[in-house]
């Protein structure tokens, strides 16, 4: 049985680059979670705006986690998303039970902070690996920061 082809990278780089969007998966995919979570839970005025963003944004998580977990493949590396690697993530956890609208898109919008900011944190090294695993995270990152933007507006003006 052969191998399955794999991108032209050394085995060192591949190595490298999955890794750094293994990390980048599994805050995906504790993102999609956490938004999941904040849809269920939700209560308040701006209930049904905000059930339907936090609702976008779980999709969001899940197209991108897709995408960096077959990108991993493509490059060799297995994909891990199991409730263990998810130990792993940046973002702290969600409270438990119910939540009011404020608290629920404050939440969402640290919680897309600290996705930006590890996500963008590791696009140079990706850029000298790998420009094609780059623009794939340039991509999610600017789908995850329109939401951004989007739960930001929920918020009152400072």
């Amino acid at each position: 049985m052969t191998e399955a082809p794999v991108a032209a990278l050394s085995v060192d780089q591949r190595l490298a680059v999955g890794g750094t969007l293994q990390e980048i998966l599994v805050d995906t995919i504790d993102l999609g979670l956490q938004a999941k979570h904040l849809h269920w839970n939700l209560r308040g005025p701006m209930f049904h705006g905000l059930h339907l963003l936090l609702d976008d944004l779980a999709a969001a998580a899940a197209e991108a986690g897709d995408t960096l977990a077959e990108r991993c493949l493509a490059l060799g590396v297995a994909a891990d998303g199991r409730i263990s690697a998810l130990a792993g993530t940046h973002l702290p956890p969600p409270p438990e039970g119910r939540i009011s609208d404020q608290d629920a898109a404050d939440l969402a919008v640290a919680r897309l902070h600290v996705y930006s900011e590890v996500a963008r944190s590791r696009l140079g090294d990706l850029g000298l690996r790998d420009p094609v695993s780059q623009e794939l995270v340039n991509g999610v990152l600017m789908r995850m920061e329109k939401l951004l933007w989007m739960f930001e507006a929920h918020r009152p003006e400072v």
